[in-house]
């Protein structure tokens, strides 16, 4: 099956989310003359478009030459067409974004700023400033230093004629790694959190227990060998608690958290409110502004100045009118759309958006089913796109699972036992942690049939360690 460029276009505009719906909106009225934004007061009040077969008549010269050719301003359809020539955009509305509410973002340092702005403290020599600028380059967003030190150091060794040697580089680093948040640029796990053990204020006597066990026995740390541990230090179990507890204090991630309160936003594009025994669902695009065809071009297309213009022109014309008129229909169908998707799925999960809990099982075909569209529809739909309930803002995939046929012949949703894991998890033993097949055994007891694996599958895509890992003093 070929696809028609307004098919395409609209299936683009279905699968954005509502910011970059509104970025898109802004691009496709900047590089488009006749499409401008309208008050939703204005495009009540005014008459009906003009249709398609007008333009191309008009483009023919098959219009008929009214009386009042010239604009009351003196602007003439040709005066319009050759602005266009001339490579200038024929604006006839004031624009308003000065008149949309925008919401300042404070001004933020990045941890990028704050390691530059500490080096200028340090006692180093001009060129370790420059190895220092190179080696902050090259932190990763969890604050670790993932490319090899020597290589940094041949290449300024080489672009730019330094002698720095591989031993003072790595003083310098450990400078760095000093610096606020401590332990940063380290290359691993084990060199961060000795880096904050050794520098931060704690206790003497467990910090020197905590360093010998990050220095000799990280291994044993790692897998959680407690008495191991508490054998190879000498000292009691009970007395290793406080020392684990201090290394688990420790950040594993000093360059995490380092995002604008504006990059950790999630805008929902629906909003659903539960009203009585009905639901009121609003499709959060308040920001997307209505769109029309440019309304001193709609006066100007029953005008034509009677020496004509060049075919280039017209064909410009038309090209940009036919162009306006899908943009504003794949707008419109992608809210419709959007919409009916939307209220199956509220239909089809009404405990859910009642109670917040019991997800019935669901997939995309279900929803395809009921509005009469294709199973992509709907996965274009649902992908990436948000809904602010009455408990919480969940993503549209969170009401889609497959099903789990109990004892009784009951269909639960695979979330719900999800679920049901997380909450045997959460009240285990810590000294004796529940394995994968101790789990299931106790849902099978339930009535939920459910093998080990499944377990296993279902608690590693809810980050969920095993038994061994959650194990705790």
């Amino acid at each position: 099956m070929k696809l028609t460029p307004q098919q395409v276009q609209y299936l683009q505009l279905l699968q954005l989310p509502v910011l970059a719906l509104e970025q898109r909106i802004k691009a496709e009225l900047e590089i488009n003359p006749l499409l401008e934004e309208a008050d939703e007061m204005e495009m009540t009040q005014e008459q009906e478009e003009p249709k398609l077969d007008e333009v191309e008549s008009l483009a023919d010269g098959e219009q008929k030459v009214e009386k009042d050719s010239v604009a009351e301003d003196g602007y003439t359809f040709e005066d319009f067409m050759n602005d266009e020539l001339d490579g200038h955009k024929a604006s006839y509305t004031q624009s308003d974004d000065e008149d949309r509410e925008e919401f300042p973002q404070p001004a933020e340092t990045t941890i990028t700023q704050r390691l530059l702005d500490q080096i200028v403290m340090l006692d180093i020599t001009a060129e370790e400033r420059i190895l220092c600028e190179e080696i902050i380059g090259n932190i990763d967003e969890d604050g670790y230093l993932r490319r090899e030190l020597s290589l940094i150091v041949q290449d300024l060794n080489l672009s730019h004629g330094f002698s720095i040697t591989n031993d003072r580089a790595e003083e310098v680093l450990k400078m760095i790694q000093r610096l606020d948040p401590l332990g940063i640029a380290a290359r691993n796990l084990q060199e961060c959190l000795i880096v904050q053990l050794e520098v931060g204020e704690y206790n003497p006597g467990l910090r020197e227990q905590g360093l010998k066990i990050l220095r000799d026995h990280f291994e044993d740390f790692t897998m959680k060998h407690y008495e191991e541990l508490a054998e190879r230090l000498d000292i009691h179990i009970d007395q290793l608690k406080p020392i684990i507890e201090l290394i688990q204090k420790l950040n594993p991630k000093p360059g995490e958290g380092e995002f604008s309160a504006q990059q950790n936003y999630i805008i929902p594009d629906f909003i659903v409110e539960h009203d009585n025994d009905d639901f009121i669902i609003m499709l959060n695009d308040r920001n997307v502004p209505p769109l029309r065809v440019n309304k001193r071009y709609k006066e100007l297309m029953s005008r034509r100045n009677k020496n004509g213009a060049s075919d280039g022109v017209k064909d410009f014309i038309r090209r940009r009118f036919e162009a306006a008129k899908w943009f504003i229909n794949s707008i419109n169908q992608r809210r419709d759309t959007m919409m009916k998707v939307m209220r199956t799925i509220v239909e089809k999960q009404r405990t859910f958006f009642e109670t917040g809990e019991n997800l019935k099982p669901m997939i995309y075909k279900d929803i395809a089913e009921v509005i009469m569209m294709d199973i992509s529809t709907i996965s274009r739909v649902v992908n990436g796109k948000y809904v602010q309930t009455e408990y919480g803002v969940f993503e549209l995939r969170h009401f889609f699972s497959d099903k789990l046929t109990t004892s009784t012949g009951e269909e639960v949703s695979n979330k719900e036992v999800k679920k049901t894991i997380k909450e045997i998890i959460d009240v285990e033993d810590p000294n004796h942690p529940l394995s994968d097949d101790r789990i299931a055994e106790m849902l099978n007891k339930n009535g939920l049939n459910i093998a080990r694996r499944t377990v296993a599958k279902y608690r590693e895509a809810m980050k969920i360690p095993v038994a061994r890992l959650r194990r705790k003093i």
